[in-house]
């Protein structure tokens, strides 16, 4: 479990000509901002991204092609949760969103080729797209990919003890 962290499963329908889900709705998380903008990522299988972790923005992300391994560790100082990381499974026909607040630093593992949307609550900010290393052991993650495809950016991620002072999050610093 990681504070503020909220797994929602919505309906799907489906019948012979396909299926409808309901993939977002605002009231799923009252604690949250009002969604600004939607992005698409689109990656190959063995794929990793992050970890990431904004100041400011949280994300919610929904699964909409593919199987991933998401991996969401809690970098906020004072939060109840703070050094914890959960490992969630998104794709495959479990139907799963997960809102992400601020400080909590998110990436995922391609297991088959995929398509994310997510929805962020603060247009692009250079200056609040920040890294924690993926194969940091005090992040104990799990990715379940063997030799990933890490970006070069993620690769220069530091490790969650050398993280620059005032690049760390802290509990309570917005909702």
């Amino acid at each position: 479990m990681v504070a503020g962290v909220v797994v929602v499963e919505p309906d799907s329908h489906g019948d012979e000509r396909g299926r409808f889900v309901e993939s977002y709705r605002r009231s799923w998380f009252p604690a949250g901002r009002e969604m600004v903008q939607g992005n698409r990522s689109e990656k190959q299988a063995g794929a990793l991204v992050g970890l990431h972790y904004h100041l400011h923005q949280a994300d919610y992300w929904y699964l909409t092609r593919g199987h991933a391994r998401v991996v969401l560790h809690d970098l906020r100082e004072g939060s109840p949760t703070d050094g914890a990381t959960l490992t969630l499974d998104l794709g495959d026909g479990v139907e799963r969103g997960v809102f992400i607040p601020p400080g909590v630093a998110h990436g995922f593992a391609a297991h088959t080729d995929l398509t994310l949307t997510y929805l962020v609550d603060g247009y692009y900010n250079a200056a609040d797209e920040l890294g924690l290393a993926w194969d940091d052991h005090a992040v104990g993650a799990d990715w379940g990919v063997i030799d990933p495809i890490v970006s070069e950016r993620d690769r220069s991620n530091p490790c969650r003890g050398d993280i620059p002072p005032g690049r760390r999050p802290y509990w309570g610093l917005r909702t």
